[in-house]
């Protein structure tokens, strides 16, 4: 390594040696080999260059003897050339690559939740107490009717095109099998299953342990078509077909061959080593018309019992993408904005290419009315939904339901070190090394999840219940009970609320 090339570590580890008492527990947990023990001087060591803060070593520390703290080693200030800058400047140098990045987009862009507020009841629309009163947060997914309908005996007609029925508005988003490890997805599941809401496959097939979880299952259809066949179509609540996602718009998907092993390559139907890599576009779809065929041909292929989400990035069209969508047959359109998470994404790509989901929902949302199409299709919005107000406010935004992966990820134990891509997860949620997969326990991650939703559902109804709402249906859209701050006058538009103090 030249000395060009050589950039002081992010974060150092600070090991006090009063405490340190040589147990060697940081060595063995460390899956990047951070530490080591010399045994001349019978002390532990640190390789600080492969440390990236994962926290592991610090949460099992038997005396509280080590600590990560960032470094204070920095460049000199210069507002135009960040120290990110630069170090991706010298490492695209050293090597020529493409520099790879995994979760969602750390840069300090506008976060829209955190810009609208909700309003609440007081005297002339009293609040509703959750805990004494009916509070409906169960959601159905798919098609409408544009009008209520009865029969020739006078009864209202109910029979409605295949729904996905959850228990509140909340479903775990895509993360494949290959992606992340068989205990991370078991807990999914089972969670998903207690909860009564779905999670999805991802674009890696569906390991045939899991299929007893089908009837809260979404299964995916991406441009590689892993793990795709007729079985698995029929195996799920729902057929996604994966067009795109918030991390990366426009790119296709790559998992390394170093996570294709074992269970992975036969569930992805490709063999072990090779990198499973799935083209950009679907090969098969270049327009609307294309779109349709495939959301029929899986409708087809399911006699017709199963509704068809389409998911997309949110990107700057989105509004006539989804219009487009909305008449091409499919019964949910999934929109991932640009802080959604991801294994492994160009990092270039996910810090510049894609809009934000607040403002991607509310542009779809008004424009499927405007077009007078909106029961066509229930809307899901993911990308950063980080807690029960953003779910919250994501409906009054017009979405239905929302995707959330990344607080799934951390209730599972995900520190966000941001090196998925490498396969090295301490926490035994991204990776496919069987000592360090074995680090999640099923049991307690599906117990651990189940505690998040059922926290996030008392919540949801709390905030309802403040705003003198009763149900999911009635807050859906309903954009009187949001409020901006911090938002100049266009971003209020596209939003479609007023400023606080209107």
């Amino acid at each position: 390594m030249s000395a060009v090339d050589f950039i002081f570590p992010e974060f150092e580890v600070v090991r006090n040696s009063d405490r340190c008492i040589a147990c060697r527990v940081c060595e063995r947990q460390c899956s990047n080999k951070v530490h080591s023990y010399n045994e001349e001087r019978g002390a532990m060591l640190s390789d600080e260059t492969k440390c990236v803060n994962c926290q592991r070593c610090v949460s099992l520390c038997p005396t509280r003897a080590l600590k990560i703290v960032k470094s204070d080693c920095t460049f000199r200030e210069n507002a135009n050339w960040q120290p990110d800058t630069i170090k991706q400047v010298y490492r695209q140098a050293s090597s020529g690559g493409v520099l790879l990045s995994a979760m969602g987009n750390p840069k300090p862009q506008p976060v829209y939740w955190d810009r609208i507020l909700i309003n609440a009841s007081q005297v002339t629309n009293p609040s509703i107490d959750p805990l004494r009163e009916p509070m409906e947060t169960r959601v159905f997914l798919g098609k409408k009717p544009s009008r209520t309908e009865r029969g020739p005996d006078g009864k209202l007609k109910t029979d409605l095109s295949p729904q996905i029925d959850l228990s509140m508005p909340v479903m775990f988003s895509a993360m494949s099998y290959g992606s992340i490890s068989y205990n991370a997805h078991a807990s999914l599941a089972r969670a998903a299953e207690a909860l009564g809401i779905c999670y999805n496959t991802g674009e890696g097939g569906l390991h045939e342990d899991f299929y007893r979880y089908g009837k809260n299952t979404i299964v995916q259809v991406a441009s590689g078509r892993f793990g795709v066949h007729k079985n698995y179509l029929e195996a799920g609540a729902a057929i996604e077909i994966k067009m795109g996602q918030g991390a990366k718009p426009g790119i296709g998907g790559h998992l390394p061959g170093t996570k294709i092993v074992g269970d992975v390559s036969r569930t992805r139907m490709i063999p072990e080593g090779s990198d499973a890599i799935s083209p950009a576009p679907h090969h098969d779809i270049y327009s609307i018309e294309d779109l349709r065929q495939l959301v029929y041909s899986l409708k087809e292929a399911t006699a017709y019992k199963k509704p068809v989400i389409v998911k997309v990035a949110a990107v700057h069209n989105i509004a006539a993408i989804a219009s487009g969508i909305a008449r091409s047959g499919a019964d949910i359109i999934a929109i991932d904005g640009y802080r959604g998470g991801t294994g492994a994404a160009p990092t270039l790509i996910r810090e510049n290419v894609g809009i934000p989901i607040e403002l991607a929902l509310a542009s779809v949302d008004r424009r499927l009315r405007d077009e007078g199409i909106r029961g066509n299709v229930s809307l899901v919005v993911g990308g950063s939904i980080r807690s029960a107000a953003d779910v919250v406010k994501a409906i009054a935004l017009g979405a239905d339901a929302c995707y959330v992966a990344t607080a799934a990820l951390l209730a599972l134990g995900c520190h966000l070190c941001r090196t998925c891509n490498t396969g090295n997860c301490n926490w035994g949620i991204a990776t496919q090394r069987p000592e360090l997969v074995k680090r999640l326990n099923p049991d307690i991650g599906s117990e651990r999840l189940i505690n998040l939703m059922t926290a996030w559902r008392h919540e949801i109804m709390e905030l309802m219940g403040g705003m003198g709402i009763n149900s999911i249906e009635a807050l859906k859209g309903n954009r009187m009970m949001l409020r901006g701050v911090d938002l100049n006058e266009k971003e209020l538009e596209i939003l479609g609320i007023s400023h606080a103090g209107e």
